[in-house]
């Protein structure tokens, strides 16, 4: 792979990249904006990796981004990850039902909702998915 020389910024795409740095929800996205305007400033891959904390490969692979897409291009996209084995959606009513038929067993629920969904998965899985299916229905409420 050749190696990505630089990046030339205009004044606003500088300013939005310091913004991000100083400003980003996350600190993934703060520190590809550093990388970016590290890279404009000439500086090796190299010098920016050891200064970041991170490889060569990935101050490359998000400078390239940043070619293509732009700011965008440094934000993480959704799906990415595992999906989770419970889903809200076709999974609720039958998790309800286990739940209310074994209120104090948590893993009887758990049995009995394996053999219903034809899936498996740990206690935590599933007390996970009760609490955050009810923080979703407390927030409903509120």
């Amino acid at each position: 792979m050749a190696k990505i020389k630089g990046v030339d910024l205009s004044e606003e795409e500088r300013v939005a990249l310091q913004k991000g740095q100083r400003d980003g929800k996350t600190f993934g996205y703060r520190q590809r904006c550093q990388m970016i305007l590290l890279k404009a400033e000439n500086r090796t891959s190299k010098q920016v990796a050891q200064q970041v904390g991170c490889c060569e490969v990935v101050v490359n692979t998000w400078l390239k981004r940043y070619k293509e897409q732009g700011l965008s291009g440094l934000v993480i996209r959704k799906g990415r990850g595992r999906r989770s084995i419970l889903q809200k959606d076709t999974d609720l009513a039958a998790v309800r039902r286990a739940v209310q038929n074994n209120r104090q067993r948590v893993s009887l629920a758990k049995a009995e909702l394996e053999q219903e969904l034809g899936k498996e998965f740990g206690v935590l899985t599933l007390k996970r998915f009760l609490k955050k299916t009810v923080a979703a229905t407390n927030e409903c409420a509120g």
